[in-house]
């Protein structure tokens, strides 16, 4: 007789709960809908104010480089900034897009490009296999709140990388990967390879907390080795190697 009775009471108490908890989840989806969109304002005035001066066009491709140069593209898309380099400088370019058909994409547009070499995975602190949500250029292991479809992608060490094919100098590298750059920086400063690299161009993505704390903590770091050519908060920033 107790047992029946308890039943019946928690289940009232789930009738008359269900319209909270309701509530709740439909209040979680909203407050995350209104944060993308402030953060979707927030970023698209930065990316507009980047835009806006013409000058900012040439920081990210105006390098001293040359034929014997290595360049490393770190979220390759459709491999525009390698065609850009090889372009102006005729130098190698090591381009890494983890998203397959992406990858694919850049190797048929290079396929004639001896120089131009296409890796179907991306650079990490550690070698593991992870989901990534296809958002365009935006495709990322972190933030995947906006996609609708999710594939297993490869990352690979980047110091195991630089071994495995003798890498001993980087003289520009351009880091785009969605979030997944603050591990990959702080292990390429712990592990010191970061004297090895000239020239950095890193676009930091604040879409998570912590965001604003690891980006200066890196930066600091940085100021140890490279001296800060130029910096646009979460759009494009520049380093390059202290004399």
């Amino acid at each position: 007789m107790k047992g029946l009775l308890y039943l019946t009471a928690l289940n009232t108490a789930m009738k008359l709960f269900k319209p909270l908890a309701d509530f709740i989840r439909f209040s979680a989806k909203v407050t995350d809908k209104i944060g993308r969109i402030i953060y979707t304002d927030v970023q698209s005035k930065r990316v507009k104010k980047w835009y806006a001066d013409p000058k900012n066009a040439y920081y990210r491709t105006d390098f001293d480089l040359n034929p014997d140069s290595i360049a490393f593209d770190l979220g390759g898309f459709e491999g525009q900034w390698a065609s850009d380099i090889y372009a102006r400088f005729n130098c190698p370019v090591y381009v890494f897009e983890p998203v397959p058909k992406y990858a694919q994409n850049i190797k048929d547009r290079f396929k004639i490009n001896q120089k131009i070499k296409v890796f179907p995975f991306g650079l990490s602190d550690k070698s593991f296999k992870t989901a990534i949500a296809i958002q365009g250029e935006g495709s990322s292991t972190l933030n995947k709140r906006d996609s609708s479809e999710t594939i297993e992608i490869e990352l690979v060490r980047f110091i195991d990388f630089i071994k495995e094919h003798n890498i001993t100098f980087i003289n520009v590298m351009k880091i785009n990967i969605e979030g997944a750059e603050y591990d990959l920086l702080d292990d390429i400063i712990n592990n010191g390879y970061i004297k090895n690299i000239n020239h950095l161009i890193i676009q930091f993505h604040d879409f998570f907390p912590d965001a604003k704390q690891r980006m200066a903590a890196i930066r600091f770091k940085l100021k140890q080795t490279h001296d800060n050519t130029f910096y646009h908060e979460f759009v494009w920033e520049g380093w390059k190697l202290k004399l």
